[in-house]
């Protein structure tokens, strides 16, 4: 698929390129250089992740977010003794 460069540097990307990658206006992309290639990747928020991975066990959000203040705890005071 072919996009002209505007006099700003802007690209429009296709249509289906966006439909199948779930690129929305507003949207974040990376640009990196592979070689003699550019690579465009969809830069995904945490937010636009939250849900696409199954809890597992009961997904009590704050007993992990405790059990992991205590782990760090127990780690920061191991390493100041």
């Amino acid at each position: 698929m072919l996009s002209t460069v505007t006099t700003k540097g802007q690209v429009t990307i296709p249509v289906d390129i966006r439909t199948r990658f779930h690129i929305q206006p507003n949207d974040r992309v990376d640009f990196f250089v592979d070689g003699e290639r550019i690579v465009i990747t969809p830069v995904r928020t945490l937010k636009q992740l939250r849900g696409s991975v199954a809890a597992v066990g009961s997904g009590n959000i704050t007993g992990e977010r405790e059990e992991a203040k205590r782990a760090l705890a127990e780690r920061v005071a191991g390493e100041t003794a």
